[in-house]
């Protein structure tokens, strides 16, 4: 029988694993001292470190088993049936109360929500509710609560009428921002202000600020027409027309003319157009043509 004879370990090997073996030893010593000292440093007892990790310990089993949890359903069905026992005991929707509402067709409130008729009141969606709410042309803000155990109250916050925006085929009641609210008939539409021209629809806010220099004069006029997507003609009841600056120039020219009016009454007189496009000159229109003296913006005759 062959014999197997092995090579002794060198002593060069053996000594370089004794020194990677107390190497390691001591890094393990000196890591630990260090985290013992950290540890030391702080102002913590060593009991208040075993409630720490065993929190922390308890806090990551609870988060592993509520994701199982979630992945395989549980939340859901534990929320349906909470919500089949709330039906049975009264609480699902079988009531809606509406209040704010004043201008608009109350019905359509009512056919907003009346998809939550008999639904279990823990799955009402309050905020589903008020979105489909808002999508009403009339309703500018909606408050939507639960009123236990079978009501829903819905609080309207209407949008104001401000005027009728003419459009190529109909009349349209808009509010101070211009927003569409509902088209109007033309004996619906008489009185109010009448706002015309391309893109006039989202110059309305501006129209308000300029009318706003001169609040003396806007129960007196009758419509605006946006001309040229610059500037303002206006046109009063009395069937005049104003003709305004663009931009910045329009508020100053409309205050002026307020002025000018004070003195010479030219709001039912004779001139039928007034045109303040240039700036410090009031040029006026009679029937027959120019009128016999023309203005300068601060009254004095030209």
């Amino acid at each position: 029988m062959a014999k197997v004879t092995r090579k002794p370990t060198g002593v060069r090997r053996s000594a370089a694993a004794r020194n990677r073996s107390q190497k390691a030893r001591a890094a393990r010593s000196h890591t630990s001292g260090l985290f013992d000292r950290a540890m030391a440093a702080l102002p913590f007892t060593e009991e208040q470190w075993h409630r720490f990790f065993l929190g922390a310990i308890i806090a990551a089993g609870l988060a592993i088993a509520w994701t199982i949890a979630s992945y395989a359903g549980v939340p859901e069905l534990a929320k349906a049936e909470l919500s089949k026992s709330a039906a049975r005991s009264g609480f699902e929707v079988s009531r809606v109360r509406v209040s704010g509402v004043e201008r608009m067709n109350e019905q359509l409130v009512y056919e907003r929500v009346l998809a939550e008729q008999d639904r279990p009141m823990p799955l009402v969606d309050l905020e589903d509710v008020r979105a489909r709410l808002l999508e009403l042309p009339w309703v500018e803000d909606a408050r939507v609560s639960r009123q236990l155990p079978d009501t829903l109250k819905v609080d309207i916050v209407e949008r104001v009428p401000h005027a009728v925006l003419r459009k190529p085929d109909r009349l349209v009641l808009i509010d101070a921002e211009g927003h569409e609210l509902e088209p109007i008939s033309a004996k619906a539409a008489e009185g109010k202000l009448l706002i015309e021209g391309p893109g006039a629809a989202r110059q309305v806010q501006e129209l308000g600020r300029l009318l706003d220099a001169a609040p003396a004069l806007k129960p007196q006029i009758a419509s605006a027409q946006w001309v040229g997507n610059r500037r303002w003609n206006l046109t009063f009841k009395t069937g005049q027309l104003l003709a305004l600056p663009e931009g910045d120039l329009g508020a100053p020219a409309l205050v002026k003319f307020a002025q000018l009016d004070g003195m010479h009454r030219l709001i039912g007189g004779k001139p039928i157009a007034i045109d303040m496009r240039v700036p410090d000159r009031a040029y006026l229109r009679c029937a027959d043509g120019p009128c016999p003296k023309q203005m300068a913006l601060n009254g004095r005759a030209q």
